[in-house]
């Protein structure tokens, strides 16, 4: 069972190896990884009400989803449109619901993400994340980073406040234009700071650089996969030991998919089901929606997590306009049958029942 009481001992035990004067690198690289940063840790889509207003209820709904279906971790806010278009306001308060809420589940372990234009904005999200305890943070590069050393300097200054594991994640937003962070940076930081080295690769030749972070454990102490879950089988041959990706509401296929792949009991299975998710992402290209909510949002409000499909959009040309735009997504009778009959095909694979939400009351 998952309990940031433990995510604090880990912390405790980590920042005394930073702390106590003569300590060496060797000793910081022979952290181990933490055990429950492994498998599936899935970002959760940013629920709305018919207004636009974010629905901190169904936010918490989506993390019991998470938790029924078994999977091991969630993550938010982490989406560009969860960081960019929301206030930071909505995001401390959905931080906020998110921590109460997890503190009532049984598996899923809440990562948060911190991220900012600056250093600035960054340890501001950073230290109130600490004050809320959950077992992981995330980072993207900041936004207004241009150079390498910009990304060190502000990773390391979120080392000094981090008391938990930290993914790094090597995109950023739609406004960075800067580097992406080479491996040689994160195993740098990885052997600096104990709580790094946790990787969510989707930049540039992913393959490459996958194998060459593999190649460096230890520092390196975990590799997951990204990039929407589309090479994940591959990439899992290749080593990785989890998955990042918003496509939450196939949280119990994907959980299922991992444990095959632990267990190596079924192959055929689990290329099967990893088929038929692939078939629902490309379905989801061909129908109405943005790639990484789309279907997804029709699924999750008929499953009973969310109760609309209003979505915040960027402005012209990417831009992050100076208030709300939203729209709800339109979908038509012929769309639906697709969306239903492709679903269907999972039915092997999905857990049985239907979700449980009491962890959801506040």
């Amino acid at each position: 069972m998952l309990r940031t009481a433990t995510a604090g001992a880990v912390g405790a035990a980590a920042a005394s190896l930073v702390s106590r004067p003569g300590t060496s690198l060797h000793a910081a690289n022979e952290v181990a990884a933490d055990p429950r940063i492994l498998g599936p840790f899935l970002i959760l889509s940013t629920p709305f009400t018919a207004s636009g207003e974010v629905d901190y209820d169904s936010l918490a709904r989506e993390a019991c989803y998470l938790d029924w279906c078994g999977c091991p971790g969630m993550i938010w806010p982490q989406s560009g449109d969860s960081i960019d278009l929301l206030t930071n306001e909505e995001k401390l308060k959905g931080m906020e619901v998110l921590a109460e809420t997890s503190r009532k589940l049984k598996t899923t372990a809440l990562c948060l993400g911190v991220q900012g234009k600056d250093t600035d904005e960054m340890l501001m999200f950073a230290r109130h994340v600490e004050k809320l305890n959950p077992p992981a943070m995330i980072s993207r590069p900041l936004d207004s980073g241009k150079t390498e050393d910009d990304l060190r300097q502000y990773w390391s200054a979120l080392a000094a406040v981090a008391k938990r594991p930290v993914f790094i994640q090597t995109t950023g937003g739609v406004t960075y234009k800067g580097p992406i962070p080479s491996v040689k940076l994160l195993v740098e930081l990885a052997e600096k700071f104990p709580r790094f080295g946790y990787v969510k690769e989707e930049a540039g030749d992913v393959f490459g650089r996958m194998r060459q972070e593999i190649a460096a454990k230890p520092p390196i102490r975990r590799v997951f996969s990204a990039r929407g879950g589309y090479h994940w089988l591959k990439e899992l041959q290749m080593g990785s030991e989890g998955l990042i990706t918003e496509r939450n509401i196939y949280a119990d296929v994907l959980t299922h998919i991992w444990r095959l792949h632990q267990s190596g009991s079924d192959p055929a299975a689990m290329k099967d089901a990893f088929g038929k998710f692939l078939q629902m992402l490309k379905l989801n290209k061909s129908l109405p929606g943005s790639d990484l909510r789309g279907i997804q949002l029709y699924l999750l409000k008929k499953r009973g997590v969310f109760q609309t499909m209003v979505s915040r959009h960027y402005g012209p040309n990417k831009s992050i306009p100076e208030s709300p735009i939203y729209s709800d997504l339109k979908l038509s009778p012929e769309d639906i049958v697709k969306i239903e009959r492709g679903y269907e095909t999972l039915t092997p694979y999905r857990k049985p029942g239907e979700p449980s939400f009491a962890a959801a009351a506040r």
